[in-house]
């Protein structure tokens, strides 16, 4: 499949390149490295991403490119939907567009839909940033220090800094060859987790005054409304990471991070709309307790989004964490 991938790659000439709603930096990494393998062969290219981009990746190469906004009547070759598990978290413009050309779908999260014409989905791999990493050698294009950087982060990042269990051999490897072609790990960590604005700090303080831990210990929650984001002048981007404190504690095994979002109609019918992040250890998969909800994920690292109030949405999340102790036991 991936040599068929390539095939197209060769023979169109105009593509969009597009990752999910609030995106990481395996999705920003990995849009960037294949969008500038592409314009170095010559094609045109449009980047895309339905939010803004976290300040914290902005440093990478060409990140400017990467538009909010599509024009309705464009129109491309190809669309390459990268690391996304479900087409409809690339916004409704980019589905738009995606009706009128053919879709590759290139991912490794292991709740992805198959949608598209074309689809290379490895579970296997550390990040989607691993799988362009192979895909880009084989194009006839070298990779360049921006490609490398951008490949290098995706990687850094997905892994949790080698932390999480989905770090293999492949993401050392390939990370040691970014460096060589010029990736700077030094600069790399300051961007992405050396620097705080004092917003953020005002906000990761509100989070843990909100945390919340269930009867059995296995399950810890914490908030953050909008009006959180206001009073500490912060915005959606500012929450990424947050989770992580949760997710420490001792004995917890699922941690959640429940996010207001911003009204989209829900609040007519008395209840929000929210986010919820979650994230465990190996011992419980959270990737299915997210597709219960019309959410997806890795086993470790998922989430969904629901129409709910907060006590109903907490309730929820309460009576599940019987089962994560359940799991943890059967181990």
């Amino acid at each position: 499949m991936m040599q068929t991938i390539i095939n197209q790659l060769k023979r169109h000439q105009t593509f969009m390149l597009a990752s999910h709603i609030h995106p990481d930096g395996d999705a920003i990494g990995s849009v960037l490295a294949l969008g500038l393998a592409l314009k170095a062969m010559g094609k045109k290219v449009q980047l895309f991403n339905p939010s803004p981009i976290p300040m914290v990746y902005r440093f990478l190469p060409s990140v400017q490119e990467i538009k909010q906004t599509l024009d309705p009547d464009a129109r491309f070759d190809v669309a390459l939907v990268l690391d996304c598990g479900d087409i409809d978290r690339i916004g409704a413009e980019a589905v738009a567009i995606c009706k009128k050309c053919l879709v590759i779908n290139i991912d490794h999260h292991i709740t992805n839909t198959r949608f598209g014409d074309l689809q290379f989905i490895d579970v296997n791999a550390c990040a989607t940033a691993e799988i362009l990493y192979h895909l880009i050698q084989k194009l006839p294009v070298p990779i360049d220090c921006a490609m490398a950087t951008a490949i290098y982060t995706g990687i850094l990042t997905d892994t949790g800094s080698f932390r999480f269990s989905n770090t293999n051999r492949s993401a050392f490897a390939i990370c040691e060859k970014m460096i060589g072609l010029g990736a700077d790990p030094y600069q790399v960590a300051q961007h992405v987790y050396g620097t705080y604005s004092l917003g953020r700090i005002k906000l990761l303080n509100l989070a843990l005054d909100s945390l919340e831990i269930s009867p059995n210990g296995k399950l810890s929650v914490m908030t953050l409304s909008q009006r959180m984001l206001r009073e500490t002048g912060t915005q959606a981007e500012d929450i990424d990471g947050i989770i992580n404190y949760a997710r420490r504690i001792e004995d917890v095994k699922v941690a959640a991070l429940i996010h207001e979002l911003c009204d989209n109609g829900a609040a007519t019918r008395g209840k929000a709309r929210y986010h919820v992040s979650l994230r465990s250890d190996s011992g419980v998969d959270v990737a299915k307790i997210a597709a219960q909800f019309g959410g997806g994920g890795h086993a470790e690292a998922a989430g969904f989004s629901i129409d709910s109030t907060l006590t109903d949405l907490k309730k929820q999340l309460m009576q599940l964490s019987e089962a994560f102790s359940d799991a943890c036991e059967a181990v």
